[in-house]
């Protein structure tokens, strides 16, 4: 029996405009210098580009862009008899919409121009 308290699980909260999950963490991981007003303002005219662009809802195109490079597995290093294995483990929901947002800001501030 561990003495140690249980965690409380994190509600997460959803952006003003669009009431979406994803565009919320969205903007959490894009604010730089705890400037989150700034981080809103990028994420949505981001997404009014998108739809004047497409003529689409921009959150189902955010979603199929986030669904399209979401990884199934991610191999983890595990040490069997002094060597190193490479075992392939599968990834939660969660963990890849983590990896995916975290790669596609890396990706986007490589690239020339704003964010």
């Amino acid at each position: 029996m561990s003495r140690r308290g249980t965690t409380e699980e994190k509600t997460v909260k959803s952006d003003p405009i669009y009431r979406n999950r994803l565009v919320n963490m969205l903007v959490n991981r894009i604010l730089k210098h705890e400037k989150k007003s700034l981080a809103y303002q990028i994420i949505y005219r981001t997404l009014k580009k998108i739809q004047q662009k497409i003529e689409k809802n921009p959150l189902s195109v955010l979603r199929q862009a986030i669904r399209g490079v979401t990884p199934d597995i991610a191999v983890k290093a595990r040490r069997v008899g002094g060597s190193t294995h490479q075992v392939p483990i599968e990834i939660g929901s969660a963990q890849g919409k983590a990896l995916v947002v975290r790669w596609l800001l890396r990706g986007s501030r490589k690239r020339p121009g704003r964010i």
